[in-house]
């Protein structure tokens, strides 16, 4: 879901066990398959890829329309801005009854969750992580700090299966299932995105509110403890 420059599935691609990725960005305007095949080189290779079915449509539409169960779901999307057209997209309603039925018994869910800064972090990225909670069995919350978002990212990856893996059987799967080098990612690198501070530790232990349509939080560019101060 989401994803239109072709950086999510670029990365999917490279995974020798996929069989096909379907892109889905509601963006008309931004014609992914022809302006970033064009300007973003780096990515052409996943607009050029057989395995790629782009679709351009709204993502909670074509869920629901299709009769397939996938594997793997990413939220590539937006972030839930008040009157942007995602922030519906982070709720438990679309989880629970949308998003979860299209999902494999072993399926995984993984989603961008915003700011996960220590001033930032209560923004929507707590409100996320706890809503998963109530719609899946398994949930594990990991961050990273993104130089051009000028902040630390949170993502949040969620299933009924568990999937907790030693840190050597990470980095062999990691060899036998992708093609060529990764430069980020590799089992002590994940580990590490996934052991947070004390900070965000206690929010997500301590997060009650779950994120509905109507008791939305939005990104507004500045934490919540700044406002609070």
């Amino acid at each position: 879901m989401g994803g239109g420059e072709g950086s999510a599935a670029r990365e999917i691609l490279k995974h020798k066990t996929i069989e096909k990725v379907v892109m889905c960005d509601i963006d008309q305007v931004i014609k992914p398959f022809d302006f970033c095949r064009r300007f973003l080189t780096v990515n052409s290779y996943a607009f050029c890829n057989k395995k790629l079915e782009l679709v351009i449509k709204d993502a909670k539409v074509e869920l629901e329309k299709r009769e397939e169960k996938f594997d793997i779901i990413v939220g590539d999307l937006a972030d839930p801005v008040e009157g942007g057209p995602c922030y519906q997209l982070y709720t438990k309603s679309f989880y629970q009854n949308i998003l979860k039925p299209k999902l494999t018994p072993n399926g995984i869910f993984v989603t961008q969750a915003g700011p996960a800064g220590i001033f930032t972090h209560k923004e929507v990225f707590t409100s996320i992580y706890n809503t998963l909670k109530q719609v899946f069995k398994h949930v594990k919350a990991y961050t990273a700090h993104v130089p051009s978002f000028a902040d630390t990212w949170g993502w949040v990856m969620a299933s009924d299966q568990e999937f907790e893996v030693e840190v050597n059987e990470m980095d062999q799967r990691i060899e036998e299932r992708v093609k060529g080098e990764l430069m980020y990612l590799n089992a002590p690198s994940f580990l590490s995105a996934a052991t947070l501070n004390k900070t965000i530790s206690l929010a997500l232990e301590k997060e009650t509110e779950v994120y509905s349509e109507e008791n939305a939080r939005f990104i507004h560019g500045h934490g919540v403890a700044y406002r609070h101060t």
